[in-house]
């Protein structure tokens, strides 16, 4: 199989983001796997393994989201001593982000440059309504195409009725029941990973991405294991962000399973995977209605006719305050930061003065 970088995605607008294609010993190239402080790039040349440079790792420092992902077109740089460094990250087209669990809960990376953020589920078992939203939220945020794939439809009497109905849950968002083991539902993905473009996958674990991934890319690449009966639940078959090129071009980007999936800063996002209840608010007699019993209140009409289901509207409200909650808690980080940056400049004065 023959892979160049146009192949991947490699376009004008990439390129007028590198600034050192004039330099003999730079070169561009896509990330297809990063490890700690590793990172696998293929280039027009072939894979080559990468530390970071100076300057990437001084910023990924202060900024957790500077550092290279699955996906990110990057500037490497050949050295006379045969080793190879990576030295900038280009302006990422799209970015999937979630909120990690860590104390100063700051952002991660899953997927760069994916021209449609596809949210997995199984529909066997029975997928979970407030997980396809959340991770539906994040892919409206990242600035790709969002889209729904139901796998293991193989497994279910109608699966096509089932994705009819997650349509609710799902404004302005294409669901496809797919099965990986028949075939079924592949045509309509593969113009998503043609010449040039790349599929994004992200979902929990067993819900099947990796053999996805394998059904796409025309070949076993990505191990996969049997979600467990008794719950439902899947192992992290896949543990790192792997971009897989598939034959005839294109790209299929395969995340780890998520257990948790926290919002960084996507109101945006927020906003798009409950157009619905959103578009609703928006028929609120007052503009600044909180629609807790005031008069004229749409959301609350539309519950009491069941327009609006009560787990949806719980379900927004659950994210709307946990992304509030981190929108303070980044604000209270700032001042914090400006506090010690105002301090140490104060205590230089003075010790200048003295």
């Amino acid at each position: 199989m023959t892979i160049t970088l146009a192949s991947l995605g490699w376009e004008d607008s990439f390129a007028a983001g590198y600034p050192r294609l004039s330099l003999p010993d730079h070169e561009p190239g896509r990330v297809i796997r990063a490890d700690r402080g590793i990172s696998t790039v293929l280039t027009a040349s072939g894979d080559v393994r990468a530390g970071m440079g100076g300057n990437l790792l001084a910023a990924a420092a202060s900024d957790p989201l500077a550092l290279p992902c699955a996906g990110d077109w990057v500037a490497l740089r050949h050295w006379p001593d045969q080793r190879v460094t990576l030295e900038a990250v280009l302006p990422r087209r799209s970015a999937i982000i979630r909120r990690t669990a860590d104390k100063d809960a700051s952002g991660q990376i899953l997927a760069a440059n994916v021209d449609v953020a596809a949210v997995v589920a199984s529909l066997d078992p029975t997928p979970e309504l407030q997980t396809i939203e959340r991770l539906l939220a994040l892919a409206w945020d990242s600035g790709a195409r969002p889209y729904l794939i139901l796998t293991k439809a193989d497994l279910v009497a109608d699966p096509s009725t089932v994705a009819e109905q997650l349509a609710d849950i799902a404004p302005g968002v294409p669901a496809l029941a797919v099965s990986a083991e028949r075939g079924d539902g592949l045509e309509t993905l593969r113009p998503f990973v043609a010449f040039g473009r790349t599929l994004g996958l992200i979902g929990a674990s067993g819900a099947g991405k990796s053999t996805l991934v394998n059904a796409l890319a025309g070949n076993k690449v990505m191990a996969t294991q049997s979600i467990r009966r008794v719950d439902g639940k899947g192992r992290h078959t896949t543990t790192h962000r792997a971009l897989v090129p598939v034959i005839g071009g294109g790209a299929v980007l395969d995340t780890p399973g998520l257990r948790a999936v926290g919002l960084l800063d996507g109101a945006a996002g927020l906003d798009r995977a409950f157009a619905d209840v959103t578009e609703l608010a928006t028929l609120c007699r007052f503009h600044d209605c909180h629609h807790e019993g005031e008069p004229g209140c749409a959301i609350a009409a539309a519950l009491a006719t069941g327009e609006l289901a009560h787990r949806r509207w719980a379900s927004w409200l659950k994210l709307l305050r946990e992304l509030e909650f981190e929108q303070r808690r980044q604000r209270n980080r700032m001042a914090r930061s400006n506090s010690r940056i105002a301090d140490w400049r104060t205590a230089r004065h003075r010790h200048g003065r003295s």
